[in-house]
């Protein structure tokens, strides 16, 4: 039987590989776990950290407020005891805005690749 490699189907992620997804330093992801009391992984033996889906969520909800709009911690961490979902969706819309860009400025590129005088039907 083959290892599925799927991260869709990974139930819980290291410390290390969040850390790796936003390009933060470990010490900051528990760090953040004594800031915001909404951050609580699983500790297997020897508190090893494990992420599920909502923790890496939060992670990501936490760097939008600190390090993409530039809270103070006391201020993200009162968004998200006040509005958590509301934080939340503002996280899911700037994902879905940067991947919309991204398809954008490859088409873009793909555009400009095709000369004005190449006979193209619409």
């Amino acid at each position: 039987m083959a290892l599925n490699t799927n991260k869709n189907l990974k139930l819980y992620y290291s410390i290390s590989e969040v850390a790796k997804q936003f390009n933060v330093a470990e010490s900051l992801l528990r760090f953040w776990e004594q800031v915001f009391p909404q951050l609580k992984p699983h500790k297997a033996g020897r508190n090893i950290r494990q992420y599920s889906k909502d923790d890496v969520e939060m992670v990501k909800n936490i760097y939008n407020l600190v390090k993409v709009r530039g809270l103070k911690l006391s201020a993200a961490r009162q968004v998200l005891n006040k509005n958590k979902e509301g934080a939340m969706n503002v996280s899911d819309a700037i994902t879905k805005l940067k991947e919309v860009r991204e398809k954008l400025v490859t088409l873009r590129s793909n555009l400009s690749i095709i000369s004005p005088d190449d006979d193209i039907e619409v």
